[in-house]
């Protein structure tokens, strides 16, 4: 990186651990005690907060990271805002018009677009969450998406506060989770939830017996 940037960031106390790896935008603005890692590109018009760590190998985009912040390893961050005390990654993706708000988690190959996730909220696997509001202690399972676009249109999901979203599930959008509801893994949520409600959309296991020995004998 710049030698002459290098150097006016030491002054405001801001630790690059290698900078020879480095790529930090000149329009880039940092408070101070802020770390970067190893491969980190910071590009554009991005802010980060005091005490905020930023993982090896992640790329920040004209992005706001508020203040004891931590950006994960191999995180892609683009037009976003994260506010502060949150987590991401490792292996995250956070489009355009993305807000995370304080204390919020979103963990490893999440990727998020165009939605704002609350505070204290937690996205922390394999997930997709497009045009989304969630609201805050919401958790979200394992392998959710939104099912925002119809091949016309995108559509809004709403998720309000105090949501336990199980794993796998499908949120066809349009659709609302309302407040302190709880929707069973592995479904298809198609229809509005009512507050305090649980939802289960999936159909019965049926077993077949002996299924193999009468189809294929061999």
């Amino acid at each position: 990186m710049d030698k002459k940037l290098y150097k006016e960031l030491r002054k405001k106390h801001v630790l690059i651990l290698n900078p020879a790896t480095a790529h930090i935008s000149p329009e880039a603005e940092f408070e101070p005690s802020v770390t970067i890692h190893s491969g980190v590109q910071i590009i554009g018009k991005t802010k980060i907060g005091s005490f905020s760590v930023i993982g090896a190998n992640s790329v920040i985009k004209n992005s706001v990271i508020g203040k004891a912040t931590l950006i994960k390893e191999n995180c892609v961050i683009k037009n976003s805002t994260i506010e502060n005390l949150c987590e991401i990654g490792p292996f995250a993706h956070l489009r355009s018009g993305t807000i995370i708000k304080n204390k919020a988690k979103i963990g490893n190959f999440v990727e998020i677009k165009n939605s704002v996730i609350g505070e204290e909220t937690k996205v922390m696997h394999h997930a997709y969450i497009g045009d989304a509001e969630v609201g805050k202690n919401v958790n979200i399972g394992a392998g959710t998406i939104t099912c925002n676009y119809d091949g016309e249109k995108k559509h809004k999901t709403i998720i309000e506060d105090n949501v336990f979203i199980g794993t796998h599930n499908s949120l066809v959008a349009p659709v609302k989770i309302g407040k302190g509801a709880y929707t069973a893994a592995g479904s298809v949520i198609t229809e509005d939830v009512p507050p305090n409600s649980l939802a289960i959309a999936r159909s019965r296991q049926v077993n077949k017996l002996n299924w193999k020995n009468k189809n294929n004998p061999k």
